[in-house]
């Protein structure tokens, strides 16, 4: 776990270096700057390319991850195992870029009535998509390599960087909507060059695949696999941007502007799985290469532990002060419909991000065909549900759709997992984890229903504001105190004694 763990550290630096420019950014360039509409135009085409590039991938994220370890020798730069992940990408693009294509008329005739805005911009969908693949393909050849930092500094620093200047420009009249536009595509292309060229300073990679080396079994396989990842990619791809197309298509661009809002704002809840997670998932790969179960579960527990730990935390914060949090932001007046959003969300994003990793190991497995019938099912159920619970319900209903969805799916999959591997996620610490934030709720709700009227803070935003850090640092601070007393997490544990030494050292 060394290796993981430091790789990680540096990747949740970024990451949360990338939420501090992020939310600058959403809350104070976004909300002032850009209508609602023409947020919820820049959500739908960045959710279009991630969908189209997600397809197009043909589960090549999955399939290194996998097959990596097969390819494996620095002398001989893994047989050209980087320009295999250029050429099955490139072929995916073509076989949808061409779909696009076919069905644009269908996708112009259901956003027209509601979201004119993006059929005017459809054009821009291919080229981000474009971008945004390789950017991906870039990452992943970093993460086998055990070199994730980079390539996550770009995409969660660099990328917002070049979009807050893209902001700006766009606010302070310098590019006009059209120039914009192309500007906030061009960012992904610079994206994905700096993840290219961080990988050639690596000099560990080939561009020519050693087509002698694959032996005719392995080849197979692959094959076998890359039809099946195309086809859950159907599914799998389309869940993570469902909810958008959703409400951009039934309530229009305005709305989607809002819901965006509300998600970017649960995204943050995911940030430490996004380094945990992607990290850990090569070495889950080789422990289920090896049939190491052992090691798959302690794999598993642990970064599911973590991600639930530092997930409620982050989740714990932002709820306690989500009305103040649309009491400062620009135009919150205009968000604040979204609250309600963030916690269904919230909960979902939660979810995900701590039962995910269970997920993972199936398919890395020989079993990975299972899970292809509960992808299509969480899809189909996600579909189903958003359009009976939109019309109820507005947006909350595709928060709810999303709750609900993510439930039955996490469900009837981590059963399927145990069954056939005998690897789960959970553990004993996860329930202390869980107590403590109930805790904390309860002590947040008593805090505001009694203190803070003695308090007599309401009146002065600049006090309720002061009242709230006061709150929240109080509660995080107990919440960690009992996290280490009752020893949730030893590395949580160590990494709390190693800061405690050093400052008595210092």
């Amino acid at each position: 776990m060394g290796v993981i763990i430091r790789q990680s550290l540096k990747g949740t630096l970024a990451n949360y270096i990338g939420i501090a420019v992020g939310f600058f950014t959403t809350f104070f360039i976004l909300t002032k700057y850009l209508t609602a509409e023409e947020i919820g135009l820049t959500r739908i085409l960045v959710d279009a390319g991630v969908l189209l590039s997600g397809l197009a991938q043909l589960g090549t994220n999955s399939s290194a991850i996998r097959y990596y370890p097969y390819f494996k020798d620095e002398g001989r730069k893994d047989h050209g195992f980087f320009g295999w992940t250029l050429i099955v990408p490139l072929v995916g693009f073509a076989i949808y870029a061409l779909l696009f294509l076919c069905f644009k008329e269908q996708v112009v005739r259901w956003y027209a009535p509601k979201s004119q805005l993006f059929v005017h911009y459809l054009y821009v969908v291919l080229p981000i998509a474009l971008f945004m693949l390789y950017q991906a393909v870039f990452e992943v050849n970093a993460n086998v390599l055990m070199r994730i930092a980079v390539p996550k500094f770009v995409r969660e620093v660099g990328v917002r960087l070049m979009t807050l200047a893209c902001y700006l420009l766009y606010a302070f009249h310098v590019l006009d909507l059209d120039r914009f536009v192309i500007a906030f595509c061009l960012v992904y292309a610079v994206a994905m060059l700096c993840d290219l060229f961080y990988l050639l300073s690596l000099k560990k990679i080939s561009f020519k695949p050693d087509l002698k080396f694959v032996p005719k079994k392995l080849r197979k396989d692959f094959l076998w696999y890359t039809l099946f990842m195309m086809a859950a990619a159907l599914a799998g791809n389309l869940m993570p941007v469902l909810n958008t197309f959703f409400v951009g298509a039934k309530m229009g661009l305005m709305t989607t502007g809002v819901f965006a809002i509300a998600m970017y704002i649960a995204a943050v809840i995911e940030v430490p799985y996004r380094s945990l997670g992607a990290i850990a998932q090569p070495e889950i790969s080789q422990a289920v290469k090896e049939n190491d179960i052992a090691k798959a579960n302690r794999l598993c527990r642990s970064v599911s532990l973590h991600q639930l730990l530092a997930g409620s935390f982050i989740f714990f914060i932002i709820w306690i002060n989500i009305d103040l949090l649309f009491q400062l932001i620009p135009n919150g007046d205009k968000y604040a419909d979204g609250k309600w959003v963030v916690l269904i969300l919230g909960m979902a994003r939660l979810m995900n991000s701590t039962l995910s990793v269970g997920c993972t190991v199936l398919n890395y497995s020989k079993y990975y065909a299972y899970s292809l019938l509960f992808t299509f099912l969480l899809t189909a159920s996600a579909v189903f549900l958003n359009v009976k619970l939109i019309p109820v319900w507005g947006m909350c209903g595709a928060a709810a759709a999303s709750l609900i969805s993510y439930s039955v799916y996490f469900l009837l999959l981590l059963f399927v997992v145990w069954r056939s591997i005998r690897v789960h996620p959970f553990s004993v610490a996860q329930w202390k984890v869980v107590a403590v934030m109930a805790i904390l709720l309860l002590l947040d709700l008593v805090w505001m229903r009694y203190l803070t009227p003695l308090l007599g803070v309401e009146a002065s935003k600049s006090a309720f504001f002061g009242e709230s850090v006061l709150r929240t640092v109080l509660l995080c601070a107990l919440g960690t105190a009992i996290v280490y007393l009752f020893r949730v997490s030893d590395e949580v544990n160590r990494l709390i004694d190693k800061y405690l030494l050093r400052r008595r050292r210092d």
